[in-house]
Formats: C-alpha cells, sequence, structure tokens
C-alpha cells in the first residue's frame, strides 16, 4: 500500500494558482493512496528582490513593494491564508470523497522567526503541521532574506546547501511548534549537474549532526519526493535514531500528487521505515 501524502497544495496557497482542491483528492484515489494533507502555504518572511528584478510566473498572489533609495530593492510577502474558505473547502471534500482520509494543515516557514503569528495561525486549527525553510540570510542586506533561489547568487552550490542546513538545524533546536520538517534539500532543488555530483557526502558530518537534533526533537522527517531524497539521508535518519517519516510530493497541480510514491517508498523501506497498522499514518523504524 502507498503512503499518505502528507505534503500538498491547492489553489489556497499563493504560489498554487494552478491548483484545485477537488480535482486533487480525485487524483489521490486514482493512484491508490489512502490519505492527502493540504498543507497550504503560510509565509511571515519578508523577501528581497533579486538584482534582476521579480520573474515569477503569472498568477502568483503577494503584495510587493518599490525599492527604495539608489540601489534598493522591494520586497514581496505571500498572500496570507484564506482561512475561512479554506476549512469549508476541506469539509466539503470529506464529503464528496469519503473513501480518502482528508486532512487539513499548513506549511510555515521559519517558524523559529514567526513565534507569536505561527501560534496565532495554529489556534485556528489544522491537523498536519510542517515547518520548512525557504529563506537564507541576504548577504548584502544585513537583517534581510531572500528566497533560497535567489540566494544562490550569492554562495557557492556547496556553501547554499550548508547555509541551508544551517537554519534548518536552528529551527529543528526551537521550541517552534511543528511535527514534520519540509524539504530537509529544498536547496538542492537548483542544483544543476555543472555543480558536480550530489553534495551529500560533502556534508555528511553536518546532515547528522542536524538528523541528530531532529530526532532529539520528537519530530518527523519528511521524504519529498520532488527529487526526490537522497536515499543516504534516509539511512543516515535511522541511523540517528529518527523515530518516523512522513512522504510529500509537494504537488502545486493534482497531477503531481502521490508522484514517484511507488519507488520512493520501496527505497525508503529498504532504508529501515515501514507503514504501521495505520495506513493513513507516518511510517516508522523496523
Amino acid at each position: 500500500m502507498l503512503p499518505a501524502d502528507d505534503h500538498t497544495h491547492s489553489q489556497f496557497s499563493w504560489d498554487s494558482f494552478h491548483g484545485n482542491m477537488r480535482a486533487s483528492c480525485q487524483h489521490a484515489l486514482a493512484v491508490g493512496l489512502p490519505a492527502i494533507s493540504f498543507t497550504e502555504h503560510v509565509d511571515f518572511t519578508l523577501w528581497n528582490a533579486p538584482p534582476g528584478g521579480w520573474a515569477w510566473d503569472e498568477g502568483i498572489r503577494g503584495s510587493y513593494d518599490d525599492p527604495v533609495g539608489p540601489g534598493g530593492h522591494g520586497h514581496f510577502m505571500g498572500a496570507p491564508l484564506e482561512v475561512d474558505a479554506y476549512q469549508a473547502a476541506i469539509e466539503d471534500c470529506r464529503t464528496r470523497f469519503p473513501d480518502l482520509t482528508i486532512r487539513s494543515g499548513v506549511e510555515m516557514s521559519e517558524v523559529h522567526w514567526h513565534t507569536g503569528p505561527v501560534r496565532d495561525v495554529l489556534s485556528r486549527g489544522f491537523e498536519r503541521i510542517v515547518g520548512s525553510i525557504h529563506t537564507l540570510p541576504d548577504l548584502r542586506a544585513r537583517g534581510e532574506h531572500l528566497l533560497v533561489d535567489h540566494a544562490k547568487d550569492q554562495r557557492s552550490p556547496l556553501d547554499l546547501l550548508s547555509a541551508y542546513l544551517s537554519e534548518v538545524e536552528a529551527m529543528v533546536a526551537s521550541d517552534g511548534p511543528f511535527e514534520v520538517l519540509g524539504h530537509i534539500d529544498f536547496s538542492l532543488r537548483h542544483w544543476s549537474p555543472g555543480d558536480g555530483p550530489s553534495p551529500w557526502g560533502q556534508v555528511e558530518e553536518q546532515a547528522r549532526h542536524v538528523l541528530g537534533v531532529l530526532a532529539a526533537s520528537g519530530r518527523v522527517l519528511e521524504v519529498n519526493t520532488r527529487l526526490p531524497l537522497d536515499l543516504r539521508v534516509v539511512r543516515w535518519w535511522h541511523e540517528a535514531g529518527g523515530g518516523a517519516v512522513s512522504f510529500g510530493s509537494d504537488a502545486h497541480v493534482p497531477g503531481d500528487v502521490g508522484a514517484r510514491f511507488r519507488e520512493v517508498s520501496q527505497a525508503v523501506a529498504s532504508a529501515g521505515f515501514r507503514p504501521t497498522d495505520d495506513p493513513t499514518a507516518f511510517w516508522g523504524r523496523t
């Protein structure tokens, strides 16, 4: 049996302009998933514009401001989650698709930087809470931040991964209210063939340390299937004492729900994790 997809986005995420909650549920059933979690984006970090300015697809929802002063830069903030409409859509889908477990959720960015606003959002009630890092410090502007795919212009590919892992460690070591660490390999989505082979071997010591901190926190490691996650990292997670894994397609369109789950779940099983008696739950260690 395939695992649950515990990291997806619908039309309620500010960057998911082709998302469709009903269609995602239909696709989840069609591919044989037992459950789906709609973990919509919730962001509170201002992003600086990159040197070339914004170049995003039409349909992105958020607020921009204009550059200030000579050499200044504008900022972007993703649109807030419309919680009432989102929760109504969740209930509608539960009625329409009774054979599918449908969970509400959020993907919270930089949870450790925004404790008050994070807790305010979570007070509305969500079932699956993913904590993720999407930004890194802007090396040109002290105290400000860039989206990771823009931060790569200021760092070597290996330095980008190392800086990302450092920020992941800070979030994991905090008391931020999240249960799943999202996409530990997020910065590698921008790794190109010209950057060389997979860099995990070069950061093994740091990665193992971060995974040890995550295991000590009692949280869950997400196996994100967008790349998918290097199996060495899953093995290190098991060796660090990690108790469970979740699976997430990070789908922003319905057709990507559950993508590559069959082959990825087989690989994860070989690394020491298996489904429990509840097919909708996280996979535990063997």
